[in-house]
């Protein structure tokens, strides 16, 4: 189930820039790696200490990649902040895990905020977790809400040396970064396909309550889903324009195509809203018809025996006649109780005919 606070309350009356973690802790400590490459060389730490990032700052060359896993330890976000010298505000912003993507632009650095989805394997859901960029000069900083993500794949792209990641700056790591979590949305789309195809077989076949639960939970998933790929359209055309500090105009190019992949997400998110929407009116729609369908058969059943519970009701007046000159028609003849079962099983036998082939049923 989507957690739909904010827990905005924890900070209601603070001044601004106060740091202050809002969200759900992720991880069991903060963890910090680093990974400093050029053309010609690598150096990766897989653990280093908050005031290291000092050093790792003055280094103009070699490209710099700090990246932290876990935002609830304020004081250790704190001295990364010192060491890069962020604006408070930008820090408040990191520690807050309900952002909205959007960017950011300062004197010194460029901040970014994503929603890398996931999928959650216990209740088939989803789950979004915040990723903030800092890209300053030749220095860019990850701030993730816990370990293992899309970007072992570009750590690993860069330690062989594949590709043209180690030719290029800060902005095409960047770039390549923001890729990975793009296209971490079509893998989630993909899962969404499937579920979808599977509701569908369901509601054709046998729609149950069950089927209703599992519509309503999947909507509420596409709309987390909408709420999180939207803003990443405005973010990106962002970065594709002229005078976006630090961003050549050699990765702009990179950047539109980027833009492309985001919108071709947003119209699948939209594309599968109104699949879930449409099966949401076809489950009422088959729910309706099983009931019509029932209260035909029991119309039926009603309307047949209608003239035969006329009939009994006739005989089951026991007027006894003998003396009077309106006699009741076979009161007394010895074939009198078999003969009125039998005239009811003839109508009922008639009107099941003329119903077949009426075809109402």
């Amino acid at each position: 189930m989507i957690k739909l606070s904010l827990g905005q309350a924890d900070k209601a009356g603070l001044p601004p820039g106060t740091p202050i973690h809002i969200g759900e802790i992720k991880a069991d400590s903060v963890q910090i790696s680093a990974l400093d490459y050029n053309e010609d060389q690598v150096d990766f730490r897989p653990r280093i200490e908050a005031m290291e990032c000092r050093l790792l700052a003055a280094r103009p060359e070699t490209v710099t990649w700090v990246n932290i896993d876990g935002l609830h330890q304020v004081d250790i976000l704190q001295k990364v902040g010192q060491c890069f010298q962020l604006h408070p505000l930008t820090l408040e912003d990191i520690l807050n895990t309900n952002q909205r993507p959007k960017l950011d632009i300062y004197d010194d650095y460029i901040y970014l905020v994503l929603k890398m989805p996931g999928l959650n394997l216990e209740t088939g859901g989803f789950w979004f977790e915040q990723v903030s960029f800092i890209v300053s000069g030749t220095q860019l900083i990850t701030f993730q809400e816990k370990a293992g993500d899309t970007f072992d794949a570009v750590r690993n792209r860069i330690k062989d040396g594949r590709g043209r990641i180690r030719k290029m700056g800060t902005d095409y790591l960047l770039y390549v970064l923001v890729d990975s979590v793009v296209d971490h949305y079509f893998v989630m789309l993909e899962k969404v396909g499937e579920q979808i195809e599977e509701m569908e077989m369901e509601l054709v076949e046998k729609p149950e309550p069950s089927t209703m639960r599992k519509i309503n939970f999947l909507k509420r998933e596409m709309i987390m889903m909408r709420k999180s790929v939207w803003p990443l359209r405005e973010v990106i055309s962002s970065l594709q324009r002229d005078g976006v500090p630090f961003i050549g105009d050699s990765i702009r190019f990179y950047l539109k195509d980027l833009y492309d992949h985001t919108i071709q997400v947003i119209e699948t998110v939209e594309i599968y809203r109104d699949m879930i929407s449409g099966m949401l009116d076809i489950y009422l729609s088959s729910i309706s018809n099983r009931m019509n369908e029932v209260m035909k058969v029991l119309t039926i059943y009603a309307a047949i025996f209608v003239p035969l519970t006329l009939i009994s009701g006739i005989y089951g007046m026991n007027f006894n006649t003998a003396s009077s000159p309106f006699n009741m028609p076979e009161l007394n003849w010895y074939f009198g109780y078999p003969s009125a079962l039998g005239l009811m099983v003839l109508i009922g036998v008639i009107m099941l005919v003329i119903f077949k082939k009426k075809g109402w049923f």
